[in-house]
């Protein structure tokens, strides 16, 4: 077992976050990942009003007794959600971690923290995480370039990126993108991280409320069949290949702006295909650590898999012994 600041931080036995992603991160998923010892997340917006979180963060309550988080992505949109009020239901209900994304989060930190809540915040470059700490931020989870999502604009990867976060931050930083297995949490933890943050190995999971060829999909995919979409508009995101990304691409590429693909990326169209198994149904999410997820097990399998090769990989190492090549 890991035991370090970020661990003891949010009341977790392993070092090891579940991503707080769209459409996925609903109770089953986040207690499942709690329950196993690491640490869950139900992501807020995947709920349609602040009362529906507030119900699925009872469902989740119900369903473990260990500590989870709440994701609150907070993007400048022409019709913003009423994030003020997701906030006050995450207070409310006192979920003891809260992990934020987009804008800077300091207006709400008073409040949340106030509350005892302890704030993850996710960047994607050093210069941010510098930030995130100055304005008050508990912990960091770094991204890298190989992550599924925004990885930012800086196309650093995390070998890069969590050893020069870490020497830059005195607070506890987690890494993120390109971690599926043991050897991704013992890199992690060489290169300075506390612990890893893992989305895409999650979403390939028996507890994951997403379809069976959605999972089939992902099992079956290569590090190479992701595309980088919004380059030109400066909001790149990383998303599974497929005819809409390709077209979004081709439009962009061409001189189109946002409102020319607008359609092709409503996140309705990328609901479909969690929820109905049509992989070309619109945009979705998956990282390139695709290339290292090999099968749809069960959390409560995954998570000690995961912790018990990072443990025999860092002890060979500490032995003096080059480890031999593993297969996931």
């Amino acid at each position: 077992m890991f035991s370090n600041t970020f661990t003891q931080l949010v009341g977790v036995d392993h070092p090891i976050v579940q991503g707080g992603m769209q459409w996925v991160g609903r109770a089953e998923l986040a207690s499942a990942v709690s329950n196993a010892g690491a640490l869950g997340i139900v992501t807020a917006l995947t709920q349609p009003s602040p009362e529906a979180l507030r119900e699925e963060i009872r469902r989740c309550q119900g369903m473990t007794d260990r500590p989870f988080g709440v994701n609150l992505t907070i993007l400048p949109t022409i019709s913003p959600p009423p994030y003020e009020e997701y906030l006050k239901v995450i207070i409310d209900c006192g979920v003891p971690v809260l992990e934020t994304a987009g804008s800077n989060p300091a207006p709400f930190l008073p409040a949340v923290q106030g509350a005892g809540i302890k704030v993850l915040h996710k960047c994607t470059s050093v210069r941010h995480a510098i930030k995130a700490e100055a304005v008050g931020v508990d912990v960091v989870s770094i991204d890298g370039f190989e992550c599924a999502g925004h990885p930012g604009e800086d196309d650093v990867p995390n070998f890069l990126l969590v050893p020069a976060t870490t020497a830059a931050l005195s607070i506890p930083v987690i890494a993120s993108g390109g971690i599926a297995d043991g050897r991704g949490l013992a890199a992690a933890l060489m290169l300075g991280a506390q612990g890893v943050n893992m989305g895409s190995r999650f979403m390939c999971t028996l507890e994951s409320p997403i379809h069976h060829n959605v999972k089939e999909a992902i099992v079956a995919g290569t590090e190479r069949d992701t595309d980088l979409i919004f380059r030109p508009l400066r909001n790149t995101a990383r998303v599974a290949r497929n005819t809409v990304s390709t077209s979004v691409i081709e439009i962009l590429d061409e001189g189109g702006q946002f409102p020319d693909v607008r359609d092709l990326v409503a996140g309705s169209r990328g609901r479909l295909v969690y929820e109905e198994g049509d992989l070309d149904a619109g945009i979705w999410t998956i990282g390139m650590v695709q290339g290292l997820i090999h099968d749809i097990p069960s959390v409560a399998d995954l998570v000690p898999r995961i912790v018990a090769e990072a443990e025999a990989l860092i002890t060979t190492a500490a032995a003096g012994l080059v480890p031999d090549a593993v297969s996931a």
